[in-house]
């Protein structure tokens, strides 16, 4: 009998997403957020090359929603989506999906990318800093329930150099 881990390490699959995955997404996003994101958010960046899932055979297990916006020569990449389920979490599959957006982000031009995180949310936190985001900016009250965020930033030359 493999273990969860094994299962997960031998047929795991990062690809782009699937109109056909938005539903398994919309599960996952309920179960991991508070304030969870509607179907037509996601359906408004599925032609995006940097929306990623991680899947195993039919299940979706995580996805990150990412996309790229010009600027002056200088594009702006923006994680704005990051969750795994909980039952596949400590396996580095949130890291795994944030790494392949990165690079779907830096094909596609972005000289820097940009998210938000709840300054309560260490493990992401944890995870951002362990790529080379740094917190640019706090802004106070930026989720619902009046929870700051902080705006970490990534300069992806340096990402790629280190």
């Amino acid at each position: 009998m493999t273990s969860f881990d094994d299962a997960l390490a031998d047929d795991l699959v990062v690809r782009r997403v699937d109109r056909a995955d938005l539903l398994d997404v919309l599960r996952i996003e309920r179960t991991c957020f508070s304030e969870p994101w509607p179907y037509s958010a996601f359906e408004m960046f599925v032609d995006e090359p940097a929306f990623l899932v991680a899947a195993r055979g039919d299940e979706v297990l995580g996805y990150v929603v990412a996309d790229v916006m010009p600027n002056h020569g200088n594009d702006i990449g923006h994680v704005k989506d990051l969750a795994v389920r909980p039952a596949a979490r400590g396996n580095g599959l949130g890291r795994r999906l944030l790494v392949q957006s990165l690079t779907a982000m830096a094909i596609a031009g972005a000289t820097v990318v940009k998210l938000e995180v709840r300054v309560s949310n260490d493990p992401a936190i944890g995870l951002y800093r362990s790529l080379g985001f740094e917190p640019a900016r706090r802004v106070p009250g930026y989720y619902g329930d009046g929870e700051d965020a902080y705006i970490m930033v990534l300069d992806v030359a340096e990402w790629q150099s280190g």
